[in-house]
């Protein structure tokens, strides 16, 4: 069986449920990114089943995709317009497309599923190659937050009914910025297990990860809706442009 290091191995386990429940709306994103592809190109990382890519497509922006998992691009075809979507079967941190792009982008913390510091540079590094000279790289990811994690450990009950109950356990490596999780449901039908692996970074090293790769950071928000970075922010959207 795949492990946390196949780059398909998130989505292949997700693809069934991944747009179930609530989730972030796309709204917000959708405006803030069509604001920056005007009318050139656009390339989504990680294209999941296109929750952002297709609605920013309706805005008759020309949006291309990469990921890793078929699982996913399946549902992302099985969607109105989805069959419409180029999609690069590949590693996002390769950026398997042929640019320029005028825009690029990773929506929530997706980055993170790159599972070591090297292929986040990688990505930031090939993203540079595909990015128009005045394009964007837009990425969402959370302020990491260590002091959530008990000796590295952390169990919370996302769900209790009559019927079943969802828990989420994690396990916490400091040292490797890393921590793996699964979601956990019982009910009826048994047991079903939802894994993730997350390697974390400060948006410091992002930064400097986009310095070595010819990018400098132009802007940075706490949110889609552009309210301030703080110390106190909990998320951050950045946008990094050659130079």
């Amino acid at each position: 069986m795949a492990g946390f290091d196949d780059p398909a191995f998130f989505g292949d386990r997700w693809a069934d449920v991944y747009d179930e429940g609530p989730a972030p709306g796309p709204a917000p994103a959708v405006e803030f990114l069509a604001g920056l592809a005007g009318g050139g190109r656009a390339l989504e990382l990680a294209i999941g089943t296109g929750r952002v890519a297709l609605p920013l497509a309706s805005r008759g922006i020309t949006v291309e995709g990469v990921d890793a998992s078929a699982a996913m691009v399946a549902r992302l075809r099985a969607k109105p317009g989805g069959e419409q979507i180029p999609v690069a079967i590949g590693d996002m941190a390769e950026v398997p497309a042929r640019g320029p792009f005028r825009l690029v982008y990773l929506v929530f913390n997706t980055l993170f599923n790159l599972l070591s510091p090297d292929r986040q540079a990688d990505c930031f590094r090939n993203v540079a190659h595909v990015l128009d000279a005045d394009g964007a790289f837009v990425i969402e990811c959370f302020v990491p937050d260590p002091a959530r994690f008990d000796r590295g450990q952390r169990v919370e009950a996302l769900a209790v009914t009559e019927d079943s109950a969802t828990l989420e356990v994690y396990r916490h490596d400091a040292a490797a910025q890393r921590f793996n999780t699964q979601k956990i449901t019982f009910d009826g039908q048994g047991i079903r297990l939802l894994p993730v692996a997350l390697r974390y970074s400060w948006p410091s090293e992002l930064d400097l990860m986009a310095g070595q790769a010819g990018l400098r950071l132009r802007e940075r928000y706490a949110d889609w809706d552009r309210r301030p970075f703080g110390p106190d922010s909990a998320d951050h959207v950045s946008v990094y442009r050659p130079g």
